[in-house]
């Protein structure tokens, strides 16, 4: 045989020579729950390594993180004043923009902060948006999701995160936020997010699971890709910078869809279920805990993210694995 394809598998070396996905420590975006109070390090049940932080704690937490390499966080508040119209959710003394004030103090351009702008951990019912007769109102909800995302970029985010499935709340975002001098924030759209099961560590996590019903009427159907090709191509249309799917793994196939059909970075959010998923497995015994995630990780990259978000990420640096 002339074509011998084991040839360039022969030993590390060349397998390492020849490697056509790798993984960078820099692709990597480390999420935070974060929650009013002092000396608060509460571990989360459902998502095992992971928990929430008090500011003082989350300071610390952080700066740990950035001995290793850990220069991106992705900040969720907890524990916030819930009413039925999330008007807590935009005011300057939520737990977030506290936290992006101090974070952004204490570490400057070292440490890029990048908030989650939803309503669903502000607002009584737990829906993503304002609801009107039972319903999520589309241009109400955008409303209020625009001045949460003012908010934290006054507050000093780098980044906002919109992540409630909202039609049109890219381009209203963008136009507050140029309209009030922060054209320099950028948007990282959650632009193809699932109503997905793949959440459920998650909502223990936020306090954010919906009271009644669920959110269907605004997250996609898991059946549809060329809707979320749609939705992506819209955010990108109407000023994302970065455009997001979540979940990751059951969604390849879209993010490698959108790859091909957008000029933007595409980010996916490796998201509790998956990663709580392996954290079981691994305790168990029943699967190599490292090699499980390395190659869940390269399997996304391959599919075509630039950025991953997980919270699987202090492991991969901590413990050397990339």
């Amino acid at each position: 045989m002339k074509i011998r394809p084991r040839r360039l598998r022969k030993n590390p070396i060349i397998r390492e020579m020849v490697a056509e996905t790798r993984l960078s420590k820099d692709m990597f975006i480390y999420p935070y729950f974060v929650v009013p109070g002092k000396k608060i390090v509460h571990p989360i049940d459902a998502m095992p390594g992971i928990n929430h932080f008090s500011m003082d704690e989350l300071l610390k937490d952080v700066e740990k993180g950035l001995k290793i390499g850990i220069n991106k966080v992705l900040i969720f508040g907890v524990g916030e004043e819930k009413t039925k119209d999330a008007s807590s959710s935009f005011s300057n003394n939520t737990v977030v923009v506290k936290a992006v004030k101090e974070l952004k103090k204490k570490f400057g351009d070292d440490l890029y902060v990048i908030t989650d702008v939803c309503v669903c951990a502000y607002t009584t019912h737990g829906h993503c948006g304002i609801l009107h007769d039972d319903y999520v109102h589309n241009d109400a909800s955008v409303e209020v999701l625009a001045k949460m995302a003012l908010a934290h970029a006054q507050a000093g985010a780098d980044m906002v995160a919109p992540s409630d499935m909202m039609d049109g709340r890219i381009g209203a975002i963008r136009e507050l936020l140029d309209e009030k001098g922060m054209e320099n924030t950028a948007i990282m759209s959650y632009a193809i997010k699932f109503a997905s099961a793949y959440y459920g560590p998650f909502r223990e996590a936020a306090d954010s699971a919906p009271q009644k019903g669920d959110r269907k009427s605004y997250q996609m159907d898991a059946r549809n890709g060329r809707e979320a090709l749609r939705e992506g191509l819209l955010d990108e249309a109407e000023g994302a910078d970065i455009l997001m799917v979540k979940p990751a793994m059951a969604y390849m196939d879209v993010i490698s869809n959108l790859r091909q059909n957008t000029l933007l970075p595409v980010a996916c959010y490796n998201v509790s279920g998956e990663y709580s998923m392996v954290k079981a497995a691994a305790a168990k015994g029943w699967i190599d805990e490292q090699k499980i995630v390395l190659e869940n990780m390269h399997a996304l990259t391959r599919a075509g993210a630039d950025i991953i978000i997980s919270y699987h990420t202090r492991d991969l640096l901590q413990k050397g694995w990339i």
